[in-house]
């Protein structure tokens, strides 16, 4: 598989793509997309760590010891996917996908455990850093490199990061790394095509309360986000759009759409070529309408790599089972865990309310403002259950909307459906307990925080991150997790780094400050070593308080610009150097602090104090 490159090749793949759509086209008209029996599927995404509970780049390794063609890579060499079968939606199928989720996450983790790792189900690992996200831990797999590379032509620019919530993250990166940070459960729902329109705006129109309820990834880098922070993380990861000084009006690769669909399935495909340039290309043999005539069913391969490079949170998927072609959506805005009876029962909610779409709702787009859905989605996203919704012309509290309205439609869907009674008890009551109680994100935030008093901000991550998989061993919703026990030791981590102990957030200085408002920057703050950055923000020298005890009392000193004081020739270090290292470099050199850098840039400061 090629990176798309003008010329023949590229003309090629648009001709293939144009005759999927060709023979998309011809099948719907002649009926012949599947209209049952339905069925479900799902992916389920997990992270590989450590015994230190930092991410494990063993995926290659792990995927070979699995020999299991359930399984595949992902962008990232510290995260897998599971292909879970799919299932005639009937009876005690969620209970049946359960059972085959869980063995084969049972079979990956003892594989993950033959290379000194663990699985774990979360939406966002807490203890990912910026330096995992360095190119050299991207899967080589040529279609990932292929996207990063073409990502990278069309921006002319690095990709920005820029999330806000109670915390802050602003980044820049060279690669489409930061989208295998994302880890999610991600469910398949067969359609009937001549339902299409109806079916997909009604996906789109309760999108933004179902995620309200399951929200599992509010932390990024130790920072506090949106309650499902994957949202904006995902989107702007692989966004082709640069920021420049003009207003850019196109549509984002990542996100909920602009606008109702009004179409069939082969027009919202048409959109989609339209809106979105082709990315990658392959060489395909055949023409999707020869094999159409032929009475073969198509694979629809140029379509389906287009498809692949768009990410609509419900995106409309085609497909082949036993010899059938059939449509279904993928929800895809769903995070990984917190547990596998946590995520069926959001499978279960989700197709239970798309089943039991009333009768009054149905046309939502004539009903509901396309806007006002967007707008929940995002709020959802955002707040989780302390969002608010515009829905049918009331507003409603995420938990009023959900408890009054859409779980009754769910139960209703799901018993026409003929869903096995015992399994919608069992795994709706485990929605209802988490929309009166306690989600996913609302534990790990109130968790990190309690934890972050008494820990350096890694400890507390590491300790977050060792609970949840304790709780997920256990299989217990989350509501009923209990809190980690503030006082823990960590196994596996005899060895600590520089990068565990030291403080990040830390107060500069720039070369031309004078002395005199450095010296009373670090009285105010009772510090004794303050960086000194340059213009570009590298750092470039280090003040300590006895570097100013024989000027303080002098008042021409004093007005003098700061370089002329600063330690100009440092002795650095690096977040991964042992702890023992920096000590011994401390007492050789006789100083008590050293800066923590990547290259120039400053990344922390580690003291005698701090050891």
């Amino acid at each position: 598989m090629n990176k798309l490159k003008g010329g023949t090749d590229k003309i090629t793949y648009l001709a293939k793509l144009v005759d999927d759509i060709e023979a998309l086209e011809a099948m719907l008209e002649a009926g012949a997309i599947s209209k049952g029996p339905m069925h479900i599927g799902a992916e389920q995404e997990f992270c590989l760590v450590t015994d230190n509970w930092m991410p494990a780049p063993v995926a290659q390794e792990v995927l070979k010891e699995l020999a299991d063609p359930h399984f595949t890579t992902e962008l990232a060499q510290y995260n897998l996917e599971i292909n879970l079968d799919p299932l005639v939606l009937e009876g005690a199928c969620f209970s049946a996908l359960k059972a085959s989720m869980d063995t084969l996450l049972a079979k990956a983790g003892e594989a993950a455990s033959r290379h000194s790792a663990r699985i774990l189900l979360t939406g966002i690992l807490p203890t990912l850093s910026v330096k995992y996200m360095d190119r050299s831990y991207m899967t080589p797999v040529e279609r990932y490199k292929a996207l990063d590379q073409a990502i990278r032509e069309i921006r002319q620019d690095h990709i920005e990061l820029h999330i806000k919530g109670v915390d802050e993250i602003n980044l820049h990166h060279d690669s489409i790394l930061y989208e295998g940070c994302n880890t999610s459960f991600q469910m398949h729902l067969q359609i009937d095509p001549d339902d299409f329109r109806d079916t997909y705006n009604w996906a789109q129109a309760i999108a933004g309360p179902v995620l309200a309820v399951c929200t599992n990834s509010p932390l990024l880098m130790g920072k506090e986000l949106w309650e499902e922070s994957r949202i904006a993380l995902f989107s702007q990861s692989v966004d082709t759009r640069a920021s420049s000084f003009y207003l850019d009006e196109r549509e984002a690769r990542v996100g909920f759409g602009n606008s109702w669909v009004t179409g069939s399935p082969a027009d919202f495909y048409k959109d989609s070529i339209i809106r979105f340039r082709s990315l990658l290309n392959s060489d395909i043999a055949t023409l999707s309408t020869e094999e159409w005539k032929n009475g073969k069913v198509p694979k629809l391969k140029a379509l389906n790599l287009h498809n692949g490079t768009v990410y609509r949170w419900n995106r409309l998927c085609y497909g082949e089972n036993s010899g059938k072609p059939h449509l279904r959506i993928e929800n895809r805005y769903l995070s990984a865990g917190p547990s596998t009876t946590d995520e069926i029962a959001n499978m279960m909610l989700w197709v239970g309310i798309m089943a039991g779409r009333p009768k009054a709702l149905d046309a939502i787009h004539e009903k509901m403002d396309f806007q006002d859905a967007k707008a929940n989605f995002y709020h959802a996203a955002r707040y989780g259950k302390a969002a608010q919704f515009y829905w049918a012309g009331k507003l409603y509290s995420a938990q009023e909307l959900m408890l009054e309205e859409l779980l009754p439609l769910a139960y209703n869907g799901l018993y026409k459906l003929g869903i096995n009674p015992a399994d919608v008890e069992k795994f709706l009551s485990v929605i209802t307990n988490r929309i009166r109680g306690k989600g996913g994100s609302r534990w790990q935030v109130e968790n990190y925080r309690s934890l972050i008093k008494q820990h350096k901000r890694p400890d507390a991550l590491r300790i977050l991150t060792a609970t949840i998989f304790e709780r997920q061993q256990k299989d217990y919703p989350v509501d009923s997790w209990q809190r980690p026990k503030p006082d823990r030791k960590l196994a596996g981590h005899e060895q600590p780094t520089v990068g565990d102990c030291m403080e990040t957030r830390i107060i500069t200085a720039q070369e031309d400050d004078s002395a005199e408002l450095v010296f009373k920057i670090m009285q105010w703050q009772k510090i004794h070593h303050l960086p000194i950055l340059n213009e570009r923000g590298n750092l470039t020298g280090l003040l300590s308080w006895s570097d100013m005890a024989g000027i303080m009392e002098k008042t021409e000193g004093m007005r003098k610009r700061v370089s002329q004081y600063m330690v100009k020739h440092l002795v650095t270090t690096t977040e991964d150097t042992p702890l023992v290292e920096a000590a011994r470099t401390m007492e050789v050199h006789g100083i008590h602090c050293l800066p923590v850098v990547d290259g120039q840039k400053l990344l922390g400061i580690i003291t005698t104090n701090d050891l």
